[in-house]
């Protein structure tokens, strides 16, 4: 799985690319959203539009990584969920418990419309450190 980083104001987006499956990509999952939580970002935006299969093991990791980004004052949306992804989040019944978008502005508004998270959605700009590959 590769992972490239860049932010629009106070929304970090991490477009993700390669299979959500047990293994390299739940493991990279786990590691870039520990990080981006202990670096405080407060609005993280997961594009999954270049992953094109989930297994269990990604399901389980996706869950767990929005629910401790949550606990711990983040908020995490989903971008592009599409094809086998979706189909695969659907049948799992994980689906409707994501805040899934399907344009980044539409997410870029929605994380803007959350007072308790003060978040400015200003202009993109690559993020240090911006790109990993597994």
């Amino acid at each position: 799985m590769k992972v490239d980083v860049r932010h629009s104001g106070d929304v970090i987006i991490v477009d993700l690319r390669g299979g959500l499956v047990a293994g390299v990509g739940d493991e990279m999952l786990r590691e870039v959203m520990n990080a981006l939580v202990a670096e405080g970002w407060k609005g993280i935006l997961l594009n999954l539009s270049g992953v094109p299969r989930i297994d269990s093991a990604g399901i389980g990791e996706l869950v767990a990584s929005v629910r401790m980004a949550n606990r711990l004052g983040s908020r995490t949306k989903l971008l592009h969920v599409i094809g086998r992804v979706r189909d695969v989040l659907e049948l799992s019944q994980v689906l409707p418990l994501l805040d899934v978008h399907d344009s980044e502005q539409e997410a870029l508004a929605a994380f803007a419309g959350d007072p308790a998270l003060g978040i400015d959605v200003g202009t993109e700009e690559a993020a240090d450190g911006a790109a990993s590959d597994a």
